[in-house]
């Protein structure tokens, strides 16, 4: 389905649940609710860019439901549950339509108060609304909202990655020939290769890239792998100021591939495994929530400075 969108994410945003690219267990999953005509209260969760929100509203527009859409991170007190869901939720659709509220990044939604507040809505609304939340970490989602919903996880095998990598590759081509775009298949399938399974960051890339209306090997120097060596290097050194400067020429990665990056290949270089590793990973937490992530990777890095011994 294509629209009068600039952005190609929405322009091009799959309408019905055929369109997902999805595994075949999962597409199965959605296909089977749609032919049902119901849908049940649902919490998908899984990486950035996977789909979830896109399945979400193809289920709402493939069954004419009636539908919100609140993003938890950036509405995630009580007063939003008091306002935009009570008072959507508690009208019935004149049209007879299903209603569905979706909580997109459900995961920054206030587990003391704002989260709890849902669990008592979902049954207060049970015969009148669905609620569909979407979150990158499930498990900071509290139990008793896990207990009513149907909890989908978008994961994908080795298999599953091959062949939607594939899908994902000739539609992109289908995306650059439609807007006119000239382009080399490999610089393409490098890009898909660098950011899958973001689906979302593969399409942004790839607009940006295309501002000059070619992508070839020109952008190339700008997907090439993170420079890990040359940030240990600084690490070993206690060299504050040029880690800082790596931190600062690497902030257009995503910070999720500099810990994975670290946790891959810094691991070996350290005396005490297990305490880099923690380390990381409470970095890592609180990356899904700080307002500057040059900050939090900074101090992370300052830490393992501090306190991290190497060979």
């Amino acid at each position: 389905m294509v629209n009068d969108q600039f952005l190609w994410v929405e322009k091009y945003r799959p309408a019905t649940i055929s369109e997902c690219i999805l595994p075949d267990d999962l597409k199965g999953t959605f296909l089977q609710f749609v032919q049902n005509g119901e849908i049940p209260n649902m919490l998908l969760s899984g990486d950035a860019g996977v789909g979830k929100t896109t399945v979400a509203r193809a289920l709402c527009e493939q069954l004419q439901a009636d539908y919100i859409i609140i993003n938890g991170s950036e509405e995630s007190g009580i007063d939003v549950l008091r306002t935009k869901i009570k008072g959507f939720a508690s009208i019935v659709s004149l049209s007879g339509k299903q209603k569905v509220v979706i909580l997109d990044e459900a995961d920054y939604l206030n587990p003391n108060s704002t989260q709890p507040a849902l669990r008592g809505f979902i049954e207060e609304f049970s015969n009148n609304c669905r609620f569909i939340f979407t979150c990158n970490f499930k498990n900071r989602i509290i139990k008793p909202l896990h207990s009513r919903c149907t909890v989908i996880d978008f994961k994908l095998s080795k298999a599953d990655r091959v062949k939607a990598a594939s899908q994902f590759f000739n539609r992109v081509q289908g995306i650059l020939v439609n807007e006119g775009i000239e382009f080399d298949k490999a610089v393409v399938a490098k890009v898909i290769e660098k950011h899958f399974p973001d689906f979302r960051r593969v399409l942004n890339e790839l607009q940006r890239y295309s501002a000059s209306g070619v992508i070839n090997e020109g952008i190339l120097a700008n997907l090439q792998d993170i420079n890990i060596q040359e940030l240990v290097s600084a690490l070993k050194e206690k060299d504050f100021k040029k880690m800082r400067q790596w931190v600062a020429n690497n902030m257009d990665v995503d910070p999720q591939t500099i810990f994975r990056k670290l946790y891959d290949q810094v691991s070996d270089e350290i005396k005490v495994v297990p305490q880099f590793i923690l380390l990381l990973a409470d970095y890592q937490y609180k990356s899904a929530f700080v307002a500057d992530q040059e900050i939090n990777l900074v101090a992370c890095l300052t830490e393992v400075m501090a306190t991290v011994e190497f060979k």
